[in-house]
Protein backbone atom coordinates (compact mmCIF):
# COMPACT_ATOMS: atom_id res chain seq x y z
CA UNK A 1 0.00 0.00 0.00
CA UNK A 2 2.95 2.60 0.95
CA UNK A 3 4.35 2.00 -2.53
CA UNK A 4 2.13 2.01 -4.46
CA UNK A 5 0.76 6.03 -3.12
CA UNK A 6 4.58 6.56 -3.26
CA UNK A 7 4.62 5.88 -7.01
CA UNK A 8 1.50 7.86 -7.53
CA UNK A 9 2.90 10.79 -6.12
CA UNK A 10 6.04 10.48 -7.97
CA UNK A 11 3.79 10.05 -10.79
CA UNK A 12 2.00 13.13 -10.66
CA UNK A 13 4.88 15.25 -9.49
CA UNK A 14 6.77 14.12 -13.02
CA UNK A 15 3.70 14.87 -14.88
CA UNK A 16 3.05 17.88 -13.50
CA UNK A 17 6.93 19.17 -13.86
CA UNK A 18 6.86 18.15 -18.04
CA UNK A 19 3.33 19.82 -18.33
CA UNK A 20 5.22 23.33 -16.92
CA UNK A 21 8.63 22.67 -19.09
CA UNK A 22 6.43 22.53 -22.13
CA UNK A 23 4.33 25.42 -21.47
CA UNK A 24 7.73 27.34 -20.78
CA UNK A 25 9.15 26.04 -24.03
CA UNK A 26 6.02 27.20 -26.01
CA UNK A 27 6.89 30.57 -24.95
CA UNK A 28 2.91 30.70 -24.95
CA UNK A 29 0.59 31.92 -22.12
CA UNK A 30 -0.97 29.20 -20.54
CA UNK A 31 -4.75 28.00 -21.89
CA UNK A 32 -7.64 27.45 -19.34
CA UNK A 33 -7.13 23.53 -20.34
CA UNK A 34 -3.95 23.50 -18.94
CA UNK A 35 -5.03 25.40 -15.73
CA UNK A 36 -7.68 22.85 -15.06
CA UNK A 37 -5.19 20.13 -15.74
CA UNK A 38 -2.61 21.33 -13.38
CA UNK A 39 -5.52 22.22 -10.79
CA UNK A 40 -6.71 18.50 -11.11
CA UNK A 41 -3.37 17.42 -10.16
CA UNK A 42 -2.02 19.72 -7.61
CA UNK A 43 -5.69 18.33 -5.71
CA UNK A 44 -5.28 14.54 -6.32
CA UNK A 45 -1.70 14.93 -5.27
CA UNK A 46 -2.74 16.12 -2.09
CA UNK A 47 -5.42 13.54 -1.72
CA UNK A 48 -2.85 11.02 -2.47
CA UNK A 49 -0.66 12.56 0.52
CA UNK A 50 -2.97 12.90 3.12
CA UNK A 51 -4.10 9.19 2.58
CA UNK A 52 -0.69 8.18 2.92
CA UNK A 53 -0.17 9.51 6.19
CA UNK A 54 -2.85 7.97 7.55
CA UNK A 55 -1.67 5.05 6.58
CA UNK A 56 1.68 6.16 8.56
CA UNK A 57 -0.40 7.26 11.83
CA UNK A 58 -2.28 3.70 11.31
CA UNK A 59 0.75 1.02 10.64
CA UNK A 60 2.59 3.16 13.94
CA UNK A 61 -0.76 2.53 16.12
CA UNK A 62 -0.97 -1.38 15.07
CA UNK A 63 2.68 -1.79 15.61
CA UNK A 64 2.63 -0.17 19.43
CA UNK A 65 -0.42 -2.60 20.43
CA UNK A 66 1.51 -5.35 19.03
CA UNK A 67 4.30 -4.86 20.69
CA UNK A 68 2.07 -4.39 24.21
CA UNK A 69 0.18 -7.47 23.43
CA UNK A 70 4.02 -9.51 23.57
CA UNK A 71 4.80 -8.00 26.22
CA UNK A 72 1.60 -9.28 27.98
CA UNK A 73 2.42 -12.75 26.75
CA UNK A 74 5.95 -12.70 28.03
CA UNK A 75 6.36 -16.21 28.90
CA UNK A 76 3.64 -18.12 27.28
CA UNK A 77 4.92 -17.35 23.53
CA UNK A 78 7.94 -16.44 21.93
CA UNK A 79 8.19 -12.69 21.64
CA UNK A 80 8.35 -11.68 17.79
CA UNK A 81 8.17 -8.26 17.58
CA UNK A 82 7.05 -7.21 14.59
CA UNK A 83 9.58 -4.50 11.97
CA UNK A 84 8.90 -1.61 12.25
CA UNK A 85 9.24 1.03 9.15
CA UNK A 86 10.31 3.78 9.22
CA UNK A 87 7.82 6.80 8.94
CA UNK A 88 8.53 8.45 5.42
CA UNK A 89 8.47 12.04 4.91
CA UNK A 90 5.17 13.41 3.10
CA UNK A 91 6.57 14.93 -0.08
CA UNK A 92 6.46 18.76 -0.49
CA UNK A 93 4.26 20.04 -3.13
CA UNK A 94 4.79 23.97 -4.78
CA UNK A 95 2.93 26.15 -3.15
CA UNK A 96 2.34 23.87 0.11
CA UNK A 97 4.89 23.85 3.15
CA UNK A 98 2.53 22.33 5.35
CA UNK A 99 3.19 18.32 6.43
CA UNK A 100 0.78 15.87 8.19
CA UNK A 101 0.44 16.00 12.17
CA UNK A 102 1.84 12.66 13.47
CA UNK A 103 1.18 11.48 17.01
CA UNK A 104 3.94 9.11 18.01
CA UNK A 105 3.03 9.11 21.93
CA UNK A 106 -0.75 8.23 20.85
CA UNK A 107 0.32 4.69 19.87
CA UNK A 108 2.12 4.60 23.10
CA UNK A 109 -0.18 4.91 25.41
CA UNK A 110 -3.27 3.15 24.19
CA UNK A 111 -0.85 0.16 23.92
CA UNK A 112 0.07 0.54 27.37
CA UNK A 113 -3.59 1.01 28.64
CA UNK A 114 -4.63 -1.87 26.63
CA UNK A 115 -1.89 -4.03 28.31
CA UNK A 116 -2.82 -2.77 31.32
CA UNK A 117 -6.85 -3.79 31.10
CA UNK A 118 -5.82 -7.25 29.84
CA UNK A 119 -3.35 -8.18 32.42
CA UNK A 120 -5.76 -7.05 35.24
CA UNK A 121 -7.21 -10.31 36.67
CA UNK A 122 -11.19 -10.52 35.89
CA UNK A 123 -13.93 -9.59 38.79
CA UNK A 124 -14.29 -13.60 39.16
CA UNK A 125 -10.82 -14.10 39.42
CA UNK A 126 -10.46 -11.86 42.31
CA UNK A 127 -13.06 -13.02 43.80
CA UNK A 128 -11.44 -16.31 43.82
CA UNK A 129 -7.71 -15.32 45.14
CA UNK A 130 -9.56 -13.44 48.11
CA UNK A 131 -10.69 -17.30 49.23
CA UNK A 132 -7.10 -18.80 48.36
CA UNK A 133 -4.72 -16.28 48.10
CA UNK A 134 -4.84 -12.27 48.85
CA UNK A 135 -6.42 -9.57 46.57
CA UNK A 136 -4.54 -5.79 47.39
CA UNK A 137 -6.68 -3.59 45.14
CA UNK A 138 -9.61 -3.38 47.76
CA UNK A 139 -9.76 -1.18 49.98
CA UNK A 140 -11.59 -2.31 52.94
CA UNK A 141 -13.70 -6.06 52.75
CA UNK A 142 -16.20 -7.42 55.14
CA UNK A 143 -17.22 -10.99 55.01
CA UNK A 144 -19.86 -12.68 56.67
CA UNK A 145 -19.76 -16.42 56.11
CA UNK A 146 -21.73 -19.34 57.52
CA UNK A 147 -20.66 -23.07 57.51
CA UNK A 148 -21.46 -26.49 58.77
CA UNK A 149 -19.32 -29.14 58.94
CA UNK A 150 -20.41 -33.56 60.04
CA UNK A 151 -17.96 -35.55 61.90
CA UNK A 152 -18.46 -39.20 62.39
CA UNK A 153 -16.40 -41.80 63.60
CA UNK A 154 -17.17 -45.29 64.50
CA UNK A 155 -14.47 -47.41 66.98
CA UNK A 156 -14.86 -51.20 68.11
CA UNK A 157 -13.54 -52.01 71.11
CA UNK A 158 -12.39 -55.54 72.65
CA UNK A 159 -12.21 -56.59 76.23
CA UNK A 160 -11.08 -59.84 76.58
CA UNK A 161 -9.24 -62.31 75.22
CA UNK A 162 -8.95 -65.14 72.43
CA UNK A 163 -9.75 -69.18 73.83
CA UNK A 164 -8.27 -71.67 71.50
CA UNK A 165 -7.08 -69.13 69.41
CA UNK A 166 -10.53 -68.70 67.88
CA UNK A 167 -13.10 -67.94 70.55
CA UNK A 168 -13.18 -64.15 72.20
CA UNK A 169 -14.31 -64.48 75.12
CA UNK A 170 -14.81 -60.89 76.85
CA UNK A 171 -17.25 -57.76 76.22
CA UNK A 172 -17.11 -56.70 72.70
CA UNK A 173 -18.65 -52.82 72.43
CA UNK A 174 -18.63 -50.29 69.52
CA UNK A 175 -18.14 -46.34 70.34
CA UNK A 176 -19.83 -43.82 67.99
CA UNK A 177 -19.13 -40.02 68.31
CA UNK A 178 -21.18 -38.20 66.03
CA UNK A 179 -20.20 -34.22 66.10
CA UNK A 180 -22.26 -30.92 64.07
CA UNK A 181 -20.78 -27.72 64.18
CA UNK A 182 -21.91 -24.87 62.93
CA UNK A 183 -19.96 -21.39 62.81
CA UNK A 184 -20.23 -17.95 61.53
CA UNK A 185 -17.10 -15.84 61.44
CA UNK A 186 -16.67 -12.03 60.64
CA UNK A 187 -14.11 -11.48 58.82
CA UNK A 188 -12.54 -7.69 57.90
CA UNK A 189 -9.68 -7.15 55.08
CA UNK A 190 -8.23 -3.90 55.21
CA UNK A 191 -5.58 -2.86 52.75
CA UNK A 192 -2.71 -0.66 54.23
CA UNK A 193 -0.69 -0.56 50.57
CA UNK A 194 -0.42 -2.04 47.42
CA UNK A 195 2.00 -4.84 49.51
CA UNK A 196 0.37 -4.84 52.66
CA UNK A 197 -3.19 -6.16 53.83
CA UNK A 198 -4.05 -6.37 57.44
CA UNK A 199 -6.52 -8.92 58.67
CA UNK A 200 -9.10 -10.31 61.62
CA UNK A 201 -11.68 -13.25 61.82
CA UNK A 202 -14.25 -13.26 64.78
CA UNK A 203 -15.46 -17.00 64.76
CA UNK A 204 -18.86 -18.08 67.33
CA UNK A 205 -19.51 -21.68 67.22
CA UNK A 206 -22.08 -23.81 68.08
CA UNK A 207 -21.65 -27.83 68.34
CA UNK A 208 -23.27 -30.42 69.48
CA UNK A 209 -21.94 -33.91 70.01
CA UNK A 210 -24.05 -37.43 70.44
CA UNK A 211 -21.92 -40.46 72.11
CA UNK A 212 -22.81 -44.00 71.92
CA UNK A 213 -21.50 -47.05 73.35
CA UNK A 214 -22.61 -50.63 72.67
CA UNK A 215 -22.14 -53.24 75.67
CA UNK A 216 -24.03 -51.06 77.92
CA UNK A 217 -24.39 -53.34 81.22
CA UNK A 218 -22.21 -55.75 79.93
CA UNK A 219 -24.44 -56.29 77.66
CA UNK A 220 -23.52 -56.50 73.91
CA UNK A 221 -26.89 -55.68 72.60
CA UNK A 222 -27.24 -52.57 74.85
CA UNK A 223 -26.42 -49.14 73.71
CA UNK A 224 -26.31 -46.13 76.05
CA UNK A 225 -26.23 -42.97 74.59
CA UNK A 226 -25.58 -39.11 75.41
CA UNK A 227 -25.63 -35.97 73.96
CA UNK A 228 -23.51 -33.03 74.63
CA UNK A 229 -23.86 -29.04 73.50
CA UNK A 230 -21.40 -25.96 73.62
CA UNK A 231 -21.69 -22.55 72.16
CA UNK A 232 -19.60 -19.03 72.32
CA UNK A 233 -17.00 -16.85 70.69
CA UNK A 234 -14.20 -19.07 69.18
CA UNK A 235 -10.43 -18.18 69.07
CA UNK A 236 -10.20 -14.71 66.85
CA UNK A 237 -6.99 -14.85 64.89
CA UNK A 238 -5.44 -11.46 63.51
CA UNK A 239 -2.92 -11.97 60.31
CA UNK A 240 -1.04 -9.56 57.45
CA UNK A 241 -0.23 -10.23 54.15
CA UNK A 242 2.73 -8.75 52.15
CA UNK A 243 3.30 -9.29 48.33
CA UNK A 244 6.79 -10.36 47.88
CA UNK A 245 6.67 -11.14 44.02
CA UNK A 246 4.05 -9.83 41.70
CA UNK A 247 3.56 -12.27 38.88
CA UNK A 248 6.11 -11.86 35.58
CA UNK A 249 6.79 -14.35 32.89
CA UNK A 250 8.49 -17.19 35.28
CA UNK A 251 7.79 -15.89 38.63
CA UNK A 252 4.23 -16.38 40.18
CA UNK A 253 2.56 -13.92 42.25
CA UNK A 254 4.09 -15.17 45.81
CA UNK A 255 2.40 -13.57 49.21
CA UNK A 256 3.66 -14.15 52.90
CA UNK A 257 0.82 -14.55 55.42
CA UNK A 258 1.92 -13.75 59.41
CA UNK A 259 -0.99 -14.44 61.77
CA UNK A 260 -1.59 -14.78 65.51
CA UNK A 261 -4.64 -16.83 67.36
CA UNK A 262 -5.75 -15.77 70.54
CA UNK A 263 -7.54 -18.34 73.09
CA UNK A 264 -10.54 -16.50 73.78
CA UNK A 265 -12.86 -19.59 72.85
CA UNK A 266 -13.32 -22.06 75.90
CA UNK A 267 -10.93 -23.89 76.45
CA UNK A 268 -11.23 -28.23 76.06
CA UNK A 269 -9.27 -28.75 79.83
CA UNK A 270 -10.32 -28.31 82.93
CA UNK A 271 -13.81 -29.58 81.74
CA UNK A 272 -15.83 -32.37 83.97
CA UNK A 273 -16.61 -35.33 82.80
CA UNK A 274 -19.95 -37.00 83.76
CA UNK A 275 -20.23 -40.77 83.94
CA UNK A 276 -22.65 -42.32 82.60
CA UNK A 277 -21.47 -46.19 83.57
CA UNK A 278 -18.96 -47.57 85.90
CA UNK A 279 -18.42 -51.47 86.12
CA UNK A 280 -18.27 -53.67 88.76
CA UNK A 281 -14.79 -52.94 89.56
CA UNK A 282 -15.82 -49.02 89.28
CA UNK A 283 -13.84 -49.02 86.13
CA UNK A 284 -15.67 -46.14 84.25
CA UNK A 285 -16.96 -47.84 81.37
CA UNK A 286 -18.69 -44.67 79.82
CA UNK A 287 -18.20 -40.69 80.60
CA UNK A 288 -18.67 -37.68 78.24
CA UNK A 289 -18.18 -33.83 78.98
CA UNK A 290 -20.69 -32.26 80.21
CA UNK A 291 -20.14 -29.43 77.63
CA UNK A 292 -18.26 -28.85 74.39
CA UNK A 293 -15.42 -27.03 73.93
CA UNK A 294 -15.07 -23.41 71.38
CA UNK A 295 -11.23 -23.14 70.86
CA UNK A 296 -8.27 -24.84 71.63
CA UNK A 297 -7.00 -22.50 74.75
CA UNK A 298 -3.63 -22.08 73.96
CA UNK A 299 -1.79 -18.66 71.79
CA UNK A 300 -0.36 -20.46 68.46
CA UNK A 301 1.64 -18.09 65.42
CA UNK A 302 1.91 -19.02 61.99
CA UNK A 303 3.80 -18.23 58.96
CA UNK A 304 3.02 -19.08 55.61
CA UNK A 305 3.26 -18.56 51.75
CA UNK A 306 0.38 -18.86 48.65
CA UNK A 307 1.51 -18.34 45.11
CA UNK A 308 -0.60 -17.97 41.89
CA UNK A 309 0.50 -18.41 38.29
CA UNK A 310 -1.91 -17.42 35.63
CA UNK A 311 -2.35 -19.87 32.75
CA UNK A 312 -5.11 -18.65 30.77
CA UNK A 313 -8.19 -19.20 30.93
CA UNK A 314 -7.44 -20.33 34.79
CA UNK A 315 -5.00 -19.97 37.33
CA UNK A 316 -2.81 -22.15 39.31
CA UNK A 317 -2.46 -21.64 43.44
CA UNK A 318 -0.97 -23.30 46.09
CA UNK A 319 -0.11 -22.79 49.59
CA UNK A 320 2.40 -24.01 52.50
CA UNK A 321 2.81 -22.70 56.31
CA UNK A 322 3.89 -23.86 59.55
CA UNK A 323 1.60 -23.26 62.33
CA UNK A 324 3.54 -23.20 66.53
CA UNK A 325 1.57 -23.95 69.71
CA UNK A 326 3.03 -21.78 72.82
CA UNK A 327 2.48 -24.09 75.81
CA UNK A 328 -0.09 -22.67 78.64
CA UNK A 329 -0.50 -23.49 82.16
CA UNK A 330 -3.79 -24.47 83.59
CA UNK A 331 -5.40 -24.71 86.78
CA UNK A 332 -6.78 -27.78 86.33
CA UNK A 333 -6.62 -30.22 83.49
CA UNK A 334 -8.20 -33.60 84.92
CA UNK A 335 -11.31 -34.41 83.78
CA UNK A 336 -12.50 -35.71 87.00
CA UNK A 337 -15.04 -33.91 88.91
CA UNK A 338 -13.94 -35.28 92.24
CA UNK A 339 -10.14 -34.28 91.75
CA UNK A 340 -8.31 -31.09 91.01
CA UNK A 341 -4.80 -31.16 89.34
CA UNK A 342 -2.74 -28.61 87.58
CA UNK A 343 -0.78 -28.63 84.79
CA UNK A 344 1.10 -27.26 81.35
CA UNK A 345 -0.29 -28.35 77.71
CA UNK A 346 1.50 -28.13 74.74
CA UNK A 347 -0.12 -28.82 71.52
CA UNK A 348 1.86 -30.74 68.35
CA UNK A 349 3.56 -28.02 65.79
CA UNK A 350 1.51 -28.22 62.85
CA UNK A 351 2.42 -28.15 58.60
CA UNK A 352 -0.43 -27.12 56.08
CA UNK A 353 -0.14 -27.27 52.51
CA UNK A 354 -2.36 -27.55 49.77
CA UNK A 355 -3.33 -26.37 45.36
CA UNK A 356 -5.86 -26.48 43.23
CA UNK A 357 -6.43 -24.45 40.13
CA UNK A 358 -9.70 -21.56 39.56
CA UNK A 359 -11.19 -21.34 36.37
CA UNK A 360 -13.16 -17.93 34.80
CA UNK A 361 -16.89 -18.75 33.17
CA UNK A 362 -17.57 -15.35 32.77
CA UNK A 363 -16.34 -11.88 34.73
CA UNK A 364 -19.13 -12.63 37.02
CA UNK A 365 -18.64 -16.57 37.81
CA UNK A 366 -15.87 -18.79 38.69
CA UNK A 367 -15.04 -22.15 39.85
CA UNK A 368 -12.06 -23.47 42.31
CA UNK A 369 -10.70 -27.10 43.04
CA UNK A 370 -8.52 -27.78 45.77
CA UNK A 371 -6.38 -29.94 47.53
CA UNK A 372 -5.39 -29.03 51.11
CA UNK A 373 -4.07 -31.31 53.98
CA UNK A 374 -2.77 -30.58 57.62
CA UNK A 375 -0.42 -32.62 59.77
CA UNK A 376 -0.23 -32.50 63.52
CA UNK A 377 1.96 -33.86 65.76
CA UNK A 378 1.15 -35.21 69.42
CA UNK A 379 0.12 -33.48 72.04
CA UNK A 380 2.28 -33.28 75.33
CA UNK A 381 0.70 -32.82 79.16
CA UNK A 382 2.94 -31.86 82.42
CA UNK A 383 1.68 -32.32 85.82
CA UNK A 384 3.49 -30.11 88.83
CA UNK A 385 6.87 -31.54 88.76
CA UNK A 386 7.03 -34.35 86.50
CA UNK A 387 8.21 -34.71 82.88
CA UNK A 388 6.39 -33.98 79.50
CA UNK A 389 4.25 -37.12 78.84
CA UNK A 390 3.03 -37.20 74.70
CA UNK A 391 -1.08 -37.82 74.81
CA UNK A 392 -1.63 -40.79 72.60
CA UNK A 393 -3.69 -41.07 69.55
CA UNK A 394 -3.69 -36.92 69.85
CA UNK A 395 -1.34 -36.59 66.13
CA UNK A 396 -3.44 -36.13 63.38
CA UNK A 397 -3.72 -35.70 59.05
CA UNK A 398 -6.65 -34.42 58.42
CA UNK A 399 -6.75 -34.14 53.88
CA UNK A 400 -9.82 -32.44 52.02
CA UNK A 401 -10.85 -32.29 49.02
CA UNK A 402 -12.51 -28.45 48.00
CA UNK A 403 -14.97 -27.09 45.21
CA UNK A 404 -15.99 -23.56 45.37
CA UNK A 405 -18.21 -21.54 42.97
CA UNK A 406 -18.29 -17.42 43.26
CA UNK A 407 -20.57 -15.28 41.65
CA UNK A 408 -21.01 -11.25 41.96
CA UNK A 409 -24.05 -10.52 42.99
CA UNK A 410 -23.56 -6.62 42.20
CA UNK A 411 -20.45 -4.54 41.97
CA UNK A 412 -19.50 -4.25 45.42
CA UNK A 413 -21.10 -8.15 46.37
CA UNK A 414 -20.07 -11.47 45.89
CA UNK A 415 -21.12 -14.75 46.80
CA UNK A 416 -19.17 -17.85 47.56
CA UNK A 417 -19.91 -21.26 47.99
CA UNK A 418 -18.14 -24.13 49.28
CA UNK A 419 -17.99 -27.52 49.75
CA UNK A 420 -15.06 -29.91 51.44
CA UNK A 421 -15.22 -33.57 51.26
CA UNK A 422 -12.98 -35.49 54.30
CA UNK A 423 -10.39 -37.41 52.87
CA UNK A 424 -8.90 -38.91 55.96
CA UNK A 425 -10.38 -40.02 59.31
CA UNK A 426 -8.88 -36.42 61.26
CA UNK A 427 -11.14 -34.60 58.66
CA UNK A 428 -14.41 -33.68 58.85
CA UNK A 429 -16.78 -36.02 56.95
CA UNK A 430 -18.24 -32.96 54.84
CA UNK A 431 -18.59 -29.46 55.25
CA UNK A 432 -20.44 -26.55 53.72
CA UNK A 433 -19.43 -22.90 54.03
CA UNK A 434 -21.52 -19.52 52.53
CA UNK A 435 -19.58 -16.31 52.33
CA UNK A 436 -20.70 -13.48 51.27
CA UNK A 437 -17.68 -10.28 51.10
CA UNK A 438 -18.46 -6.85 50.38
CA UNK A 439 -16.33 -4.44 49.27
CA UNK A 440 -15.97 -0.85 50.39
Amino acid sequence: MEKSLLASAVICALALTTTTLQAQDAGTAATPQDQADVAALVNELQTLKSSYAQEVRRLRELDMQVQALQARLQGKVPATKLPSEPAAQPLASAGTTSRPPTAPNAGSEAGTQAEAEQAKPTRSMQDALLQEHAVFDRKLTIENSLSYSRYDRKQLTLNGFLALDAIFLGNIAIENVESDSLTYDLAARYGLSPRWTLNVDVPYLGRKTVYQKGGAGGSAAAIAEEQTTGSGIGDVSLSANYKLFAETGAIPDTVLTFGVTAPTGQAPYGIDWKVIERGDDQYVRFAVPEKQPTGNGLWQANIGASLVKTMDPAIIFANLGYIHSFARSFGDIDTDPQTRNPGRVKLGDSYYFGAGVAFAFNERTSLSLSFSDKLSAKASLRNKDTPWTKIIGSDANAATFNMGVTYALNQRTTMVTLLGIGLTPDAPDYSITFKIPYMF
